[in-house]
């Protein structure tokens, strides 16, 4: 019986061994998290975009070239 428990462990820490320098490492890094960008908020239709995907003009944000000219056309002045 004692034969019987030595093969079974030995046979257990064999296969441990052998799945442990068969297998490749583990990336034990954690994620890193993306990088967090300030929003802004369209002048004119309110949406938050982040600023660098936004247009600028006159200390005013857009979310888009359409939302800008409309906002800057003179009628709407």
């Amino acid at each position: 019986m004692a034969r019987l428990l030595t093969l079974i462990a030995l046979f257990a820490i064999g296969w441990w061994l052998w799945r442990r320098f068969v297998r490749p490492p583990r990336d034990t890094r954690r994620p890193t998290a993306p990088k967090t960008q300030p929003m802004v908020r369209c002048a004119h239709c309110g949406v938050h975009v982040p600023q660098n995907e936004a247009l600028a003009h006159d200390n005013r944000w857009y979310c888009s070239r359409a939302h800008l000219e409309q906002d800057d056309s003179p009628e709407q002045r």
